[in-house]
C-alpha cells in the first residue's frame, strides 16, 4: 500500500527575512546570472546600494560617490548625512525599515519599499555597513544576512556619510564576474540623471554637465545625427531627441526617479505617443506613427511621486499618475512635449526641415517595402516557422502579460546536428532554439528590403518579433551558438553584422551573446573536466595524472545531449557582444565587412603575428 503524503503542523514553517531572500532571490533581484548580462543579479546588488547614495544627493547631501570593485568586493562610499547610528543594523537587516516611508524626506526616491540593502545583505557572503555622523561612527558586519559583528559607537575624524562593502555569495551567484562595461554604463546613467554629481569608479571620474543630452552624445555619433540633439527639460521631466541617418529601428533610453526602466512602461508609451502627435500637428500632416519614429534615438526621464513598478528590479513603470497634485503620467508628458517641442521646432526651422525630410524618406521606404513585407509574411506562414525553424519555450505561453521574461533565451544555431543537441538539452521552459540553414548573407550596406527577401533573415526577425518595435522583443538573451572553427566564426560574424546593420539596439542594450562551448574533455575513471582553452587543458592534464583520456570536440553536433545540458545550464558561459563607443557602427562594418581587402588583410596578418608571438 502506498503511504499518503502527510500534511501536518510539522510541514508548516516560517522563514525569517534573510532565509526567504536567499531561498527566493528572484523575487527581490530578478535573475541571478554570472555577470555576462547587464540585468544579472550582481549588478542589481550594486545598484541597490548606490540608489541609497543617490537619494542622499537628491536630498542635497553629498556630491561625490566613490565606487570600487576589486577581487569581487564592491565598496560604495557616499558623503551624505549618514545612517542614524542607532539604526545602522536595523536598516540593513529588518524588513520594512528605512527612511523612505516618510514621503516628505524622500518625495521622489528611487527605492521605496525598504528591501534593497536587506537583499544585498542576505545575498552576500560578506557585508559591512559603516555610518559617520556628528564626528561619531558605528559599523556592523554580516554573513548571509546574519549579524557577526556590531561595533560600539566611537569618535572619529572621518567625513560624514555611509560606506557599504559586500561580496556576492558564490554559492548563489555561481562563477560570476563583474564586467566594467556594464558597471560604467550604470554609473554614467546616474550622472546623466543627476547633473552636479561626481562618481569615482576605480579611480576614474564620471560627471555630466548637460544630462540626457550627454547620454545621447555618448550613444550616437555626431556624423550619424540627422539634426543636432533637441534637449528640453522642466520640473520632473527631461527629454533628448534626434534621428539617426543609418539606424532603422527606434531607440529609447527611459528613466523614472533615476531608475533605468529598460522595459519602458507608462511613461515611455506616453512619450512615444506625444512625439508623434506633436509632430503631426506641427507639420499639419497625417503621418504614419512608424514614419515619425523610424530611426529615432531619444531619452526621457520623469520623476513620479511614490512610483509603482512591475517588479522589485524596477525595470518597467506601472504608475498611471504623477502624484503630488499633477495630472496623469500620459497627460503630463503629452502637455510638456506638445508645448516645448512645438516651440522648439518653430524657433529652429533648419532642424524642423531636416526632421521633415527624414520623415518623408521613411514614408517612401515604407511604401516601397509594403508589398515585399506582405509576401514575406505569407511566406513565413507557409514555411511552418514554429515547427521547423523555431522551437519555442513555454514561458511565452504562461506569461502573456510580459512575453520577454528575464530568463528567456533564444539559441541561434547552424545545422541539424547542433540544433538537435541543444534542443534535446535545453530547458524547455525558458530556452528556445532557432535553426539556420547554411551561412547567412553578408548584409553590410544592404537596405531593409533584404531582411524580407532573405528567408533566413525574415524568419529570424519574425521569431524575435522585432519587425515593428523593439519593445516586442520576445527573448531577453539572444545567443549565437556555432562551432568553434573557421566556419562557425564566420557565421558569428555574419549574424553580428545583421544585427548591427538593422537592429543595433539589441547589442547596445546587452541582449546579444556568444555561447562558449568546451574545446576538450579531459577525464579519468573518477573525474571529468571540460576545458574551454589550451591553458585549461594543460591544467586538467596535470590535475588528472597519470595519462587521462583527452577528447577534442570539433563541433557542437559531436557533444551528446547529456553533456550539452551542462554547458547551457547552470555552468553556461556567455560572452556578451559589446560595442566600443569610440568606433561608429558604420566604421566598424565598413572595415570588417566592406571591400577594403588590403587594409583588412594587413590587419589580420599583423594581429595574427602578435597572437603567435604571445603563444611562442
Amino acid at each position: 500500500m502506498i503511504e499518503e503524503n502527510q500534511y501536518t503542523e510539522d510541514n508548516i514553517r516560517s522563514l525569517d527575512w534573510k532565509e526567504h531572500i536567499r531561498m527566493r532571490p528572484g523575487m527581490y533581484i530578478g535573475k541571478l546570472g554570472d555577470g555576462s548580462s547587464p540585468d544579472d543579479g550582481i549588478y542589481i546588488l550594486v545598484k541597490e546600494v548606490i540608489d541609497n547614495s543617490i537619494d542622499e544627493f537628491v536630498m542635497g547631501s553629498g556630491k561625490t560617490i566613490e565606487v570600487t570593485i576589486k577581487d569581487k568586493t564592491v565598496t560604495v562610499r557616499d558623503y551624505g548625512r549618514g545612517i542614524p547610528l542607532g539604526k545602522v543594523v536595523d536598516v540593513v537587516s529588518k524588513m520594512n525599515t528605512g527612511g523612505k516611508y516618510d514621503s516628505l524626506a524622500f518625495k521622489k526616491s528611487v527605492g521605496l519599499n525598504g528591501v534593497g540593502t536587506k537583499a544585498v545583505n542576505a545575498l552576500s557572503s560578506y557585508f559591512r555597513v559603516e555610518s559617520v555622523r556628528d564626528n561619531q561612527q558605528k559599523g556592523a558586519e554580516f554573513s548571509g544576512g546574519s549579524l557577526v559583528l556590531e561595533e560600539a559607537v566611537e569618535e572619529t575624524t572621518k567625513r560624514k556619510g555611509t560606506k557599504v562593502a559586500f561580496i556576492p555569495d558564490e554559492t548563489i551567484f555561481k562563477n560570476y564576474k563583474f564586467r566594467n562595461e556594464y558597471v560604467e554604463k550604470m554609473l554614467k546613467n546616474y550622472c546623466y540623471l543627476n547633473t552636479g554629481l561626481t562618481i569615482i569608479y576605480n579611480g576614474e571620474k564620471f560627471f555630466s554637465d548637460y544630462g540626457l543630452r550627454d547620454l545621447l552624445e555618448e550613444n550616437i555619433a555626431e556624423e550619424d545625427r540627422v539634426y543636432p540633439i533637441i534637449h528640453l527639460k522642466a520640473d520632473d521631466i527631461e527629454i533628448a531627441v534626434t534621428h539617426s541617418k543609418t539606424q532603422y529601428s527606434e531607440e529609447y533610453h527611459s528613466f523614472v526617479n533615476g531608475q533605468n526602466t529598460t522595459q519602458g512602461g507608462t511613461h515611455l508609451g506616453a512619450f512615444r505617443e506625444a512625439i508623434v502627435k506633436t509632430i503631426k500637428e506641427f507639420y499639419n500632416k497625417n503621418f504614419e506613427a512608424s514614419d515619425v519614429r523610424k530611426s529615432i534615438v531619444s531619452a526621457i526621464s520623469v520623476k513620479v511621486m511614490e512610483p509603482v513598478f512591475e517588479s522589485q528590479t524596477k525595470t518597467k513603470l506601472g504608475s498611471t499618475e504623477m502624484g503630488d497634485g499633477l495630472p496623469s503620467v500620459r497627460t503630463f508628458i503629452n502637455d510638456f512635449v506638445k508645448n516645448q517641442l512645438d516651440n522648439f521646432l518653430h524657433k529652429n526651422p533648419e532642424i524642423a526641415d531636416a526632421l521633415l525630410r527624414k520623415i518623408l524618406q521613411a514614408e517612401r521606404e515604407r511604401k516601397e517595402l509594403s508589398g515585399i513585407r506582405k509576401l514575406a509574411r505569407d511566406r513565413a506562414k507557409k514555411s511552418s516557422l514554429h515547427n521547423k525553424k523555431l522551437r519555442d519555450c513555454r514561458v511565452h505561453l504562461t506569461d502573456s502579460k510580459n512575453p520577454r521574461s528575464l530568463e528567456s533565451t533564444l539559441f541561434i544555431t547552424e545545422g541539424d546536428s547542433a540544433s538537435g543537441s541543444i534542443t534535446k538539452s535545453r530547458d524547455v521552459n525558458t530556452q528556445a532554439v532557432f535553426s539556420l540553414r547554411g551561412k547567412p548573407l553578408n548584409s553590410y550596406g544592404m537596405s531593409k528590403k533584404i531582411v524580407y527577401e532573405n528567408e533566413e533573415f525574415n524568419l529570424l526577425q519574425a521569431a524575435l518579433d522585432i519587425e515593428d518595435d523593439m519593445e516586442n522583443l520576445r527573448y531577453n538573451n539572444i545567443v549565437i551558438a556555432t562551432d568553434a572553427d573557421v566556419d562557425g566564426m564566420h557565421i558569428r560574424l555574419l549574424l553580428i553584422t545583421f544585427f548591427l546593420q538593422f537592429f543595433p539596439e539589441l547589442i547596445k542594450d546587452g541582449h546579444l551573446y556568444i555561447l562558449q562551448t568546451p574545446l576538450f574533455r579531459v577525464r579519468n575513471k573518477k573525474e571529468t573536466i571540460y576545458c574551454y582553452s589550451e591553458e585549461e587543458r594543460v591544467n586538467a592534464i596535470e590535475k588528472l595524472k597519470p595519462k587521462p583520456e583527452i577528447t577534442r570536440f570539433k563541433g557542437l553536433g559531436e557533444i551528446s545531449p547529456d553533456e550539452f545540458r551542462h554547458f547551457i545550464g547552470e555552468s553556461i558561459r556567455l560572452d556578451p557582444v559589446m560595442l566600443d563607443k569610440a568606433t561608429s557602427i558604420e566604421q566598424l562594418l565598413s572595415f570588417y565587412m566592406g571591400k577594403n581587402t588590403p587594409e583588412r588583410q594587413n590587419f589580420i596578418i599583423h594581429n595574427l603575428k602578435v597572437e603567435l608571438d604571445v603563444v611562442e
